[in-house]
């Protein structure tokens, strides 16, 4: 009482002619506001943590009808507007009222999330789309001039990429590659604010349009770099929505995340389902049922954007699949094409075993030559560009282009690729658009799709190592429909000239084998079956489920057979992220390591008969939320831990009513739930901290206490773990 008197002063407010109403407020007047907050900070630039009791209170008459709850700032006669602002505030305390009472916030959060993340795929197709007419219309516009054709060609694509690759370096360097694994990492577990900022996700914006925008040259996509970039959004609107409620969020909550994963997918090729299966297969090693109903909803809403959005730019009728095919339905496939489709599925698994090989030597290789490294480190505009003129070099219309279809996009690739006619067919009434980039050089179909194959597997490892925001999905899901069309062109050019296993087949569908190759071949690079949904929602062609199914799992088979990483567990073990999933590939035996063998230094700990002195030094020293409780120094068993908040409300008692007692006799010691031994691998206390949820795992032997593990030391264990590879 004798501090608030020394610290206690008297502010006039004016008088008001109708009743008054008392209210009590903490000292917050603007005209002490400075000297205040200097009397409240420490010798060592921390603020003060003052109780309630330290406080001064200041007796202030509030007229009637004033809400206890509103900012005493409000009450200053220099503060402009306050009518106008206090009918905004209470409209739109009425609106949250009004919505939390349909549905909760957060449900709000999901719907938006996937509009917003609909509209950024549409505007970026909307930006790619322009600049990749303005290539063509330059390119067409310089017919005749082989010189300048080629300059045009290959200049444009490589400026591109060097303005990304230098934009990205020079604002935010986490912005290059595809962003899955990181995004897999923070799902997990792990903190990594850095990947999630505003910064970062304008930065990949930008550099990614730069990238698709390059074309086929460097046969780049944008689904990993899309993916971070709705997981991005959805971390604002996570912290937007908690905000609204006014709850703190919790430490670890990645809900959002995994449902912002799904919405990636979604609303680049609007197929929700799909999306939300690769959330489950590719981002989270235990997906909670409790993100399922958000992760459909969001996709969806996400999905239904996309496709009205691109339906009113191209003035449609209605929601139409975004590649169009004309599948025949009265007979999609012979029975005995099954076998086809399973030998298509075993050639995708062993190419892709060849493609993972290659990537990750590629991978080594940037982290060892000196040559390499050094560009990558201080000249990535450069080597983006020399990198981008060597493919665009190749890739010239005049030139070995023409075997290759240079001048289709991705998505006239893909298109084109799933045409159902035959194209090896001798069947004259077979009529092919003249303007079919496969035959314009009018060298044979299986050489242009070989020499397609041979070259796009070199050139699309090398232009992964590109420092760039790109994406890896949409080129090996084309590299597979290619696959595909290989092999159903050979099945037509056989059936054409006889029989298959004794019967005549006269109507093969060789887009229905493209259609299989592309979901095998992406499914095995990626160790995910989501593809096979993909590729039937993508053209709607849902009378080839069966076989694309089965191709994808002979494939995925085959693939993962010698626990064999798949291409983002590469990238996180290249980048050497805490990722246990991934590091488990690289090193089996790295998982069963005991947690004995690396548990740091044992933290700080407390008695059950602490004293005042005991706690105030444990507080000190430690920035636990959980502190350990044992009953005595000397035995170490462990009793279970103490609140960080309950010791400080135990040590403002002591200090405000002089009062000498233990700590047991006024804090609530909690039980521990789970208990891990010295014994247990590092694999078991990374589920636990995974699938339980928990923040904090004692370790104990034998009862005794030895240490604990929290998220952040689990993540400092994984990454020591992965240096050492």
């Amino acid at each position: 009482m004798q501090i608030m008197q020394q610290r206690s002063f008297t502010t006039q407010v004016p008088t008001y002619p109708h009743r008054n109403k008392r209210y009590y407020i903490s000292k917050m007047d603007l005209n002490v506001q400075k000297q205040e907050k200097d009397k409240m900070m420490n010798s060592d630039g921390s603020p003060e943590r003052g109780t309630d009791e330290e406080k001064s209170i200041l007796e202030i008459e509030i007229p009637q009808g004033t809400s206890r709850s509103g900012n005493p700032l409000l009450l200053d006669s220099r503060k402009p507007c306050r009518g106008p602002r206090r009918t905004v505030k209470a409209w739109l305390l009425k609106l949250k009222t009004c919505l939390g009472s349909v549905c909760g916030i957060e449900w709000y959060g999901y719907a938006a999330l996937g509009i917003l993340t609909a509209i950024l795929s549409f505007l970026m197709d909307l930006s790619v789309a322009k600049l990749l007419k303005a290539h063509q219309w330059l390119f067409l516009n310089l017919e005749g001039n082989v010189l300048l054709q080629f300059l045009c060609w290959s200049l444009y694509p490589a400026c591109l990429c060097a303005f990304a690759s230098t934009f990205s370096h020079n604002i935010c360097p986490y912005s290059t590659g595809s962003g899955i694994p990181e995004v897999r990492t923070m799902i997990a577990g792990s903190e990594m604010p850095h990947y999630l900022s505003l910064t970062h996700l304008f930065t990949k914006f930008l550099g990614l349009i730069c990238t698709l925008a390059a074309g086929t040259t460097v046969f780049l996509g944008k689904v990993g770099p899309f993916v971070h970039l709705s997981t991005m959004v959805g971390a604002y609107l996570d912290n937007l929505c908690s905000f609204i409620q006014g709850g703190k969020k919790e430490q670890g909550a990645t809900g959002m995340l995994a449902v912002a994963a799904g919405v990636g997918v979604a609303s680049c090729f609007g197929a929700p389902v799909s999306g939300v299966l690769f959330s489950v297969e590719v981002m989270c090693s235990h997906f909670a049922l409790r993100h399922y109903c958000p992760c459909f909803f969001s996709a969806t809403c996400g999905a239904l954007t996309f496709h009205l959005l691109s339906m009113w730019s191209r003035d449609g009728e209605t929601l139409q699949a975004l590649f169009k095919t004309n599948f025949p339905t009265a007979l999609p496939f012979h029975p005995l094409e099954i076998l086809l489709f399973v030998l298509l599925g075993l050639l995708c698994g062993a190419v892709s075993c060849c493609y993972l090989f290659c990537h990750r030597w590629i991978l080594k290789f940037t982290k060892t030559n000196t040559v390499v490294l050094k560009m990558l480190t201080t000249e990535k505009g450069l080597y983006s560009g020399l990198v981008v003129f060597c493919l665009a070099s190749l890739t010239f219309p005049h030139s070995a282009g023409q075997y290759m279809a240079s001048k289709y996009t991705m998505k006239d690739l893909l298109t084109s690729l799933l045409d159902s006619r035959q194209w090896s067919s001798h069947n004259a009434s077979v009529q092919l658009d003249p303007s079919l980039e496969w035959h314009s050089s009018g060298t044979s179909i299986f050489l242009s799709l070989t020499f397609f194959l041979l070259m796009k597997m070199w050139m699309l490892i090398l232009a992964c190592t590109l420092p760039q925001p790109a994406g890896y999905f949409m080129p090996v899901f084309i590299y597979g429909a290619a696959l595909g069309r290989l092999l159903g062109e050979g099945v037509v050019f056989v059936s054409s000239n006889g029989t298959i296993f004794g019967h005549q087949w006269t109507s093969v569908n060789p887009g229905g084998y493209a259609l299989a190759g592309a979901a095998a071949f992406s499914g095995a690079v990626t160790h995910t079956l989501s593809p096979a949904l993909l590729a039937v929602e993508l053209t709607g062609q849902f009378s080839h489920a069966v076989p694309i199914l089965l191709s994808t799992l002979v494939a995925n088979a085959l693939a993962q057979s010698g626990d064999r990483p798949s291409f983002y567990d590469a990238l996180s073990i290249s980048k050497k992220l805490p990722h246990l999933p991934s590091l488990k590939k690289a090193c089996p035996r790295l998982p069963s390591t005991p947690i004995g063998q690396v548990l740091g230094v044992r933290s700080v700990q407390l008695q059950k008969a602490a004293g005042p002195a005991e706690v105030q030094c444990a507080v000190s020293t430690s920035t636990e939320a959980q502190i350990p409780v044992v009953d005595s120094h000397e035995s170490q068993i462990l009793l279970g831990f103490v609140l960080r908040s309950e010791l400080q409300v135990f040590l403002h008692r002591c200090k405000t009513q002089k009062l000498e007692v233990n700590l047991d006799e006024v804090c609530t010691i909690h039980p521990t739930s789970t208990l891990l031994s010295p014994h247990n691998t590092v694999e078991e206390a990374y589920g636990l901290l995974n699938v339980a949820g928990a923040q904090t795992l004692f370790v104990t032997d034998g009862g005794r206490y030895i240490g604990h593990i929290t998220w952040p030391e689990m993540k400092l264990i994984l990454e020591s773990l992965a240096a050492e590879l």
